[in-house]
């Protein structure tokens, strides 16, 4: 049996990442065991039919990201259906959002397409030993975290009230949104994986549980089709790499939103002397205006994405197109949980799922809940349901493997929506420029630029390092206290050049490490 080292959102999915390592897994393996665990017992976080993006770096072999975002659906629908099927709602979490909810918000899911793909490439040990660990929790009952209970305050009853399958299982039984420490089963849930765990993810594909979503979507006039769901297929990409210091960073390609902005703040922040929270601002700055001003407006996101990456290795940040003002980015969802895996022969494996807001809808008697993607008006700048059926959404979704030549392996992502990529750039400067150990890389204070408006905003954890940064910048800032959800949930999985495994949680979220 190989060891390895994992960081995840809850205990539950760190039990079922160290369950498929004892049965012979490897890190693919446990990740995938790990996160098939996290979205079924992260309510109203996350569900699993959401998108994910799964990093693997194997042993002596080159990186690879599977992407299984959700799509654009509408095929075969009539013209009149777009625009149909959403319920309009303003939520007061992240400061006051916009969104919509509904049938018609739901994107096709990509989720476990994703992990059959890596399973099938990677895994060593069946598929219906990696689900057999969510199974058994969702049957015995888990016990819910601080993250869903934060946030089923702010949106329990607008986003998982108003359908009566949804509102069963994200309430107590007098009607209140669930509360940290609540045992919650889901049986439904549970068969609906074992099915999956029979016949493949082809079951939500093409098989019964597609046709019950599609009858619920056909009843109550969601866009998602029998012929999306069947067209959807997983898409193998070659990682963008950065190279800092020793270290080779693989992160997530274009489409994605995320890992390009990850690698443009990376990149720029490398060639920096200082590299201290004055850096850290401006380059936040000037690389998410530019996302504001055009990116977030891109109708082709892969060649605007490899366009921006191959000027900024030209020209540096300085290539980029300069902007003043830009259009408003509103806060976007922290429904996002990411796994890390490394084990001790070299594999590294990380994953990130998101399901946006969620959509309040469960297809009735599967216990699937559904994302809202479509619902997200920061992934749908073009117009809701505007897209071309097919069409991948954008992602902040940023989920990197690196390592070094003397044998140093890291797995290492975070939630957060657009403080993804700002977390990760500060956590992976200071461990892999810097040489800080795990654990405090991750627990330094963090900022973040929001641009609303059009303009910078700094957003700050109270730290005099960062608050005299913060007085020396020309941007407007607003303090979050000494340590806020706000600022992501970064986990990370680390072998280190003897062999020697380590896991780190961040303690903004309520994360679970193990090292078996």
């Amino acid at each position: 049996m190989t060891r390895i080292a994992v960081a995840a959102p809850n205990r539950h999915a760190v039990d079922a990442a160290a369950r498929a390592c004892a049965a012979g897994g490897n890190a693919v393996d446990s990740a995938l065991a790990a996160m098939t665990t996290a979205v079924a017992t992260e309510p109203g976080m996350v569900t699993p039919l959401g998108g994910a993006f799964v990093s693997v770096w194997p042993a002596g072999g080159y990186p690879i990201v599977i992407d299984g975002n959700v799509e654009m659906p509408g095929r075969g629908r009539p013209s009149e259906a777009f625009g149909g099927g959403l319920r309009p709602l303003h939520i007061e979490y992240g400061g006051g959002v916009e969104l919509f909810v509904g049938h018609g918000s739901v994107a096709t899911p990509g989720s476990f397409a994703a992990f059959q793909e890596a399973h099938d490439r990677f895994g060593g040990i069946g598929w219906a030993e990696v689900l057999a660990p969510a199974i058994d929790v969702l049957r015995s009952g888990f016990v819910v975290g601080q993250a869903s209970e934060t946030y089923l305050c702010f949106v329990g009853g607008p986003i998982f009230g108003w359908d009566a399958e949804t509102r069963r299982s994200h309430h107590r039984a007098d009607g209140a949104p669930l509360r940290r420490g609540d045992v919650v089963r889901l049986p439904d849930l549970a068969a609906s994986y074992e099915v999956i765990a029979q016949e493949g993810a082809a079951a939500l594909y093409t098989g019964s549980l597609a046709r019950a979503i599609v009858a619920d979507m056909d009843a109550r006039g969601g866009l998602l089709s029998a012929e999306d769901l069947a067209a959807y297929r997983p898409v193998v990409r070659e990682p963008y790499r950065v190279t800092l210091g020793d270290w080779h960073v693989a992160t997530n390609p274009p489409p994605s939103v995320g890992g390009v902005m990850l690698a443009l703040m990376l990149g720029d922040l490398a060639t920096r002397a200082g590299q201290g929270y004055d850096d850290v601002i401006d380059v936040q700055h000037r690389v998410l205006s530019y996302r504001a001003q055009v990116h977030d407006h891109s109708r082709d996101l892969e060649a605007d994405g490899r366009l921006v990456l191959q000027t900024a290795a030209r020209a540096g940040l300085e290539g980029l197109r300069e902007v003043a003002t830009g259009a408003d980015q509103p806060s976007t969802s922290a429904s996002t949980v990411h796994v890390s895996v490394v084990d001790a022969e070299g594999n590294a494996c990380a994953i990130t799922a998101s399901a946006g807001y969620g959509s309040g809808v469960t297809t009735p008697g599967t216990g699937l809940v559904h994302n809202n993607a479509l619902g997200e008006i920061e992934l749908n700048r073009l117009g809701i349901h505007a897209l071309p059926p097919g069409t991948r959404l954008a992602s902040n979704m940023a989920p990197s493997v690196a390592r070094t030549a003397d044998g140093r392996v890291l797995s290492i992502g975070s939630p957060g929506a657009d403080r993804i990529t700002t977390a990760l750039m500060q956590v992976i400067n200071q461990g892999c420029l810097h040489g800080l150990d795990l654990q405090s890389a991750i627990d330094r204070p963090r900022v973040h630029v929001s641009i609303v408006d059009g303009q910078g905003v700094v957003e700050f954890e109270e730290d005099p390092e960062v608050i005299a940064a913060v007085q020396r910048s020309p941007l407007p800032s607003r303090g979050h206290g000494e340590r806020s959800m706000f600022f992501g949930g970064v986990g990370a999985a680390y072998r280190r050049e003897d062999g020697v495994l380590e896991a780190a949680g961040d303690p903004r979220r309520e994360a679970a490490t193990g090292v078996f």
